[in-house]
């Protein structure tokens, strides 16, 4: 990458962080050992499994041993849903979501519904906020799991999470948030959120491709989706990508002490960001709640013009953005997300998400602010 790259698309994906990039460098050549050996060798390993699993328990104020490593956030999330519904074999009960998670729970659903389960799919408001009185609604005796998202990814809102978890404090129901996005934005604690289960991804928080975890209040909430080893205490078996773990517990330790100013810095540029697209592009339009949103989120649907176009005309002068979703951005259909938020199909086809991290700059913006007009005005002049 150039060093004049303005890179804002870290909703997608964040830089390997130098510090993480140390730790993890040992466990690809010298501290080679399988963690679940018993020489010297696999001790060390392990013991590197098991710090790191301690630095991200640190984060999420948790215990070690209710972490599960998996390898990213879309394996988490399947194991979260479809584990929750494999506790109960045969039976098929009913499981909540909304109408605008990540495709790694949606597809999820979409297949327990051609297994015979039910699934309700709660609406969201303009801004892309659920009402805790909707799901309270929607509970019903046989309601097994609960599964919404504590930030967006594509336009940043964040979810009363807390408020939706007292209202299931007299239910059965399994509640699993998926919080890929909000950690390391966020300060968070699950036990003051309330979730049997969280999904994180290191990839998010400046750790490595293909790593993640789940937070595990109690394994008898779950059964595993992989048989053949008793590695994470037989619920992922397989022998543990320690290098990556490794990178993921550096990752989260970073995180922790980068906790709030980080994300305080993040929303003062994110709101710069905010007003000066707002104020500067005829007929922009803000998606997603105005303030309830992610501190580095910034999302735009912009009139008579198309996204793709944007990111083009954006990337030829060295600003990396998106139009939603990176697991969806080779599609040309509008984001379910915009959708669900009562954004018109032709309004959706203009959206642009501007996503901010450590390395952004107040220079960065405002060279993001003097490009946007142009590239705006370019497209709709040729009609894309």
């Amino acid at each position: 990458m150039v060093s004049s790259l303005v890179y804002l698309d870290h909703a997608a994906t964040t830089p390997l962080a130098s510090q993480v990039l140390e730790a993890m460098l040992p466990y690809f050549q010298r501290e080679f050992g399988n963690p679940n050996s018993l020489h010297q060798a696999g001790r060390a390993a392990r013991r590197a499994v098991e710090d790191a699993r301690s630095q991200v328990a640190r984060l999420l104020n948790c215990q070690p041993h209710q972490l599960i490593f998996t390898s990213g956030g879309t394996e988490a999330d399947n194991l979260a849903v479809w584990g929750s519904v494999r506790t109960h074999g045969k039976r098929r009960p009913h499981v909540i979501t909304s109408s605008i998670e990540h495709h790694a729970v949606l597809d999820a659903c979409g297949f327990l519904e051609s297994q015979g389960v039910e699934v309700t799919y709660l609406p969201v408001d303009a801004h892309g906020r659920l009402d805790p009185d909707a799901v309270s609604r929607a509970l019903r005796p046989d309601t097994l799991l609960v599964s919404l998202m504590l930030a967006n990814n594509e336009v940043g809102s964040l979810q009363p999470i807390e408020k939706i978890a007292k209202r299931l404090q007299d239910h059965p129901a399994v509640f699993h948030t998926d919080a890929v996005q909000a950690v390391g934005q966020l300060p968070l604690d699950v036990e003051a959120l309330g979730v049997d289960l969280l999904t994180l991804s290191a990839h998010k928080v400046y750790g490595p491709k293909g790593v993640g975890a789940l937070y595990v209040r109690d394994e008898a909430l779950l059964a595993p989706l992989l048989r053949g080893g008793g590695q994470e205490r037989g619920m992922r078996p397989g022998t543990e990508n320690v290098a990556g773990i490794v990178g993921l517990g550096a990752a989260a330790e970073l995180a922790k002490a980068a906790l709030p100013e980080d994300g305080a810095r993040l929303a003062r540029l994110r709101d710069r960001l905010i007003e000066g697209v707002i104020g500067g592009v005829e007929g922009a339009r803000l998606t997603g709640h105005p303030q309830q949103r992610l501190p580095g989120s910034a999302s735009f649907c912009f009139e008579g013009v198309m996204g793709e176009s944007l990111l083009l005309k954006l990337d030829m002068h060295g600003v990396c953005a998106s139009t939603g979703s990176a697991c969806t951005s080779g599609r040309l259909d509008p984001s379910h997300v915009l959708l669900a938020l009562g954004v018109s199909k032709d309004l959706a086809n203009g959206s642009l998400r501007l996503t901010l991290g450590r390395g952004t700059t107040k220079d960065q913006v405002d060279r993001v602010l003097a490009l946007l007009p142009e590239a705006v005005a370019q497209g709709r002049r040729v009609g894309v």
